[in-house]
């Protein structure tokens, strides 16, 4: 049986009171160079999003889950986007807000609670992530969690007049 809880965190669908959250997560601009993010988001927006995020994953092709500690404390998100069934794949994306929660386990946890749940629930073949080169910390989590680079896509993402590269990994269900 696939479950979303693990030893320390579980994952949870959006909620109305997510919004103050997702609003301080949206306007952090220290993560909008992995979100792809260039503009701030309005509480109403983000409103409007949550009101919407209960929609099936194979009509809007994506699906955002909260990290939550045991305790119900919110930690980050954890995203699945680029869904194609027919395909049987799908990117995956974390963010762990507090950067005191970082390097505990709780990325690594959440990923894999989320992919067997991709692999076996949904029954998918892949996941991939995109990230960074110099986002060192999150090669290396994926790594350790068995994903592999299959490609470089160079000059991918510009962030403030600068153009970096981003790695392409990738996780087979065998």
């Amino acid at each position: 049986m696939v479950t979303l809880k693990g030893k320390q965190i579980y994952l949870r669908a959006l909620e109305k009171k997510d919004l103050d959250f997702l609003y301080l997560l949206e306007n952090d601009t220290s993560v909008w160079e992995v979100s792809g993010t260039v503009t701030p988001y309005s509480k109403e927006v983000l409103r409007f999003y949550l009101e919407n995020a209960h929609r099936d994953i194979f009509d809007v092709k994506q699906l955002r889950l909260v990290i939550c500690t045991h305790e119900h404390n919110t930690l980050g998100l954890i995203d699945v986007f680029d869904f194609e069934p027919n395909h049987k794949r799908a990117g995956i994306g974390i963010v762990i807000l507090n950067q005191a929660e970082r390097n505990k386990g709780i990325g690594a946890e959440a990923i894999t609670l989320l992919t067997e749940y991709l692999f076996e629930a949904l029954g998918l073949r892949q996941v991939y992530a995109n990230i960074l080169e110099d986002n060192l910390a999150s090669l290396h989590l994926f790594h350790k969690l068995g994903f592999q680079q299959v490609g470089v896509k160079k000059d991918w993402v510009r962030f403030k007049n600068t153009f970096k590269n981003e790695i392409l990994l990738q996780k087979i269900n065998n």
